[in-house]
This record gives structure tokens, sequence and C-alpha cells, in this order.
């Protein structure tokens, strides 16, 4: 017999504390099988959690210390030795025996006096059983990693694509720079500081937040459809001009739910995304617009974007104003506490400023970014109101 045959061979760990059996199971199974002994049970459960387990036990009842039924439990019990499939090979035929086998987990139950040829043709069955499962487990676990592996890349597909629509709708606007990816990482600070108020705790979930943060670039996708001589105006615009840049809330929303109904099934990120997007320039006293929402009738999610869209504006440079230090952003936004932000959401931001802090450094835009926004337009003073969203 070859190196070769022997490793193709299964093996069979015989359990039983008397040498005479041992032997009379060894000799009867090793033209077949590769055989391993034990003549505890403890020395079984070693040898079937090694890094060789058998993939067969014969296993006597009647043992010292440990009986085979002890043996046969713990082996179900654990993850690592629950698959092997266990025969008992006993004396016992009472059928009381073979019942609480067979609850234990065991495959089949064989009593002594054996006939080789009963044993063999059992062995021989439940082995090609187990070759059965074991490659049908494997394939599983091979299609398990392959769904994981696409879905991954479609999650980063679409999150690219996400990206690149919103960069898409920026690179109309040269005052917003890394501001979709500052204001991001804002809505999810801040949602998973609010995750445990009660007002809040049902609706930020892990999932939620997650998706919320997904969606939140998307605030902003309407800005494609406003004219450029508006969108690209360096100074205050009238009142007709501020009325059409206003629309692009309900042009981001009705793109969003554009894109849903041709997928024909809802999805959650982007019933956030259009939430965020109708409902950002929303104000908590009801000023805000589209539709005057007020309270807790604004989308949380757009609330959430709300203190992050604005705070992003305060403290980065605008072609109508100087970017503001920090301490004057705050100083802006506690005075709009109950009439621009929900009570709530402020509070939880002046809580978590130095993460906003953070995000803005890591985001911050790049000296090129900079000076392509100034050579594009002229500044005005910081003195001249801006009545335009950001």
């Amino acid at each position: 017999m070859s190196d070769l045959d022997f490793t193709l061979k299964q093996t069979v760990l015989v359990v039983d504390d008397t040498p005479d059996n041992l032997f009379l199971m060894k000799n009867l199974l090793q033209d077949h099988y590769r055989v391993k002994v034990a003549s505890t049970g403890e020395q079984a459960l070693k040898i079937a959690a090694s890094d060789s387990p058998p993939d067969m036990i014969l296993l006597d009842i009647m043992m010292p210390r440990m009986d085979g039924y002890a043996v046969c439990l713990q082996l179900k019990q654990s993850p690592v030795t629950m698959d092997i499939p266990v025969i008992f090979l006993t004396a016992r035929s009472d059928v009381e025996d073979e019942e609480k086998a067979l609850e234990l987990g065991a495959v089949d139950y064989i009593t002594k006096p054996i006939s080789p040829s009963i044993v063999l043709a059992r062995v021989k069955s439940h082995l090609a059983f187990k070759a059965i499962d074991d490659f049908l487990r494997d394939q599983n676990h091979l299609l398990e990693q392959e769904v994981a592996k696409r879905l991954l890349e479609v999650t980063a597909a679409q999150d690219v694509t996400i990206l690149a629509m919103a960069s898409l709708a920026e690179t109309r606007d040269s005052d917003t720079g890394n501001h979709i990816r500052r204001t991001q990482f804002y809505v999810k600070a801040l949602a998973e500081k609010l995750r445990d108020n009660p007002r809040f705790s049902t609706l930020l979930s892990t999932a939620n937040i997650h998706a919320i943060f997904k969606s939140a670039p998307l605030h902003d996708i309407g800005k494609v459809g406003i004219p450029d001589y508006i969108l690209l105006k360096p100074g205050r615009l009238d009142a007709h001009e501020f009325e059409i840049m206003k629309t692009h809330t309900t042009l981001g929303y009705n793109a969003i739910l554009n894109a849903e109904r041709a997928l024909g099934t809802p999805v959650k990120f982007l019933s956030f995304a259009m939430g965020i997007a109708l409902s950002h320039q929303e104000k908590w006293d009801g000023s805000g617009y589209p539709q005057g929402l007020v309270g807790d009738a604004i989308p949380v999610a757009a609330r959430l974007m709300a203190v992050a869209d604005v705070y992003d504006a305060l403290i980065c440079r605008r072609v109508y104003k100087e970017p503001m230090s920090h301490e004057a952003a705050v100083k802006i936004m506690l005075e709009g506490r109950g009439t621009h932000f929900d009570p709530d959401m402020l509070d939880a931001f002046i809580a978590i400023q130095a993460e906003f802090i953070a995000i803005a450094q890591r985001f911050i835009d790049s000296d090129a970014d900079l000076e392509r926004k100034m050579s594009s337009k002229k500044m005005v003073s910081a003195a001249v109101p801006a009545n335009r969203p950001d």
C-alpha cells in the first residue's frame, strides 16, 4: 500500500476500554480505513478535537469514568466535533439504550457480538453520507463567501455611485469643496450621539444610521437643476432668484423618488435620501422651506443634516463670506436652538463639537481647492448677507 493510498483513506476512531475489542475492530477495519483507537472517553474527545479528527467514531457505552453516552453528548455539544458521525458499538441490547443513543445524535447502533460484514456495511454507508454532507457543507461555505464577496462589490459600487452623483452636483457649485464628505460624517457622529435619546432611539438603530450616512451625500443633488446664473452668482440672490434656488429641494426629492420607482421596490437608504433632500432646509419653528414643516414633522434625518449643513457653511469659506471660527459658528447656532434647530439635536452637537472639529480637519479643503474657488468668482464683502442655501 502506497503513502498516497493511506492519506486518501478515511479515518475511523474506535473507542473501547477492552483491549481485545480494540484489537478485533482494528483488524476488521484497517484494510479499508485508517484506524485510531482510544481506551477512555477522555482520550477519545482529545483525538476528536485534534487537528486530525476522525471521519467516524465507533463508540462503546460501558466504560469507566466517562461512559459512551457522556462522550457522545460532549461530541455533539461542541461545534468542532458535532459533525463527526457516531456509531454505538455495544453489548447493551435494550430498546431504551438504543433510543437514548439516537436521541444523543448517534447515526447508528450496533449490538455485540458483531457481524463483521454488517459493521463494514454500516461504516461504509455512513462514511459515504458524511462525505456527501462535507461536500455540500464546503460548497455552501464557498457559495456564502462568493455571495458575501459579490454583495461587498455591489455595496461598494453603490457607495461610489452615490458619491459620484453627489460630487457631480457639487462640481457645479465651486463653494463646496469637501462639503459632502464633512456633512456625511457630521450627520453620522450626531446620530450616534442621539441614539440613546428616547426621542430617537427607535429610529436611530445601527442599520438606520448606516443608511442615513449613505444617503447624506445626496442632500443637495437637486442643485444640478439650478441655472448657473443663480447657482454661481457671487452676491446676494434677489427674491425671484432665491425662489428658484429653493426648488433644489424638490428637484432632488423628485429625482430620487423617480429612481426608486424605476427600481420597483422601496430602498431604505433612498427613503432617507428623499427626506433629507426635500426637508434639510426646513426649520424647527416652521419658517423653513419647501413645506414649512414644524418640529417633529420634519424628518429626523433632515434635522440632522440641517445642523451639519449650517455648521459647515459657517466655518468654511464661501464666495460671499470669509470662514468663521468654530467658536463664532457655535454662538450663531446656539441662537438658532428651538427656532432653526431641534433643541435636542443642537444640544448633542454642543456635546460632541470636538468630533465636528476633527471631521472638519480630516476633510479640510486643500489650498488648491480654495484658490480655485477664489479665482472662479470675486469675493464680496462679508458684510453682505447671503440668502442662499448651503
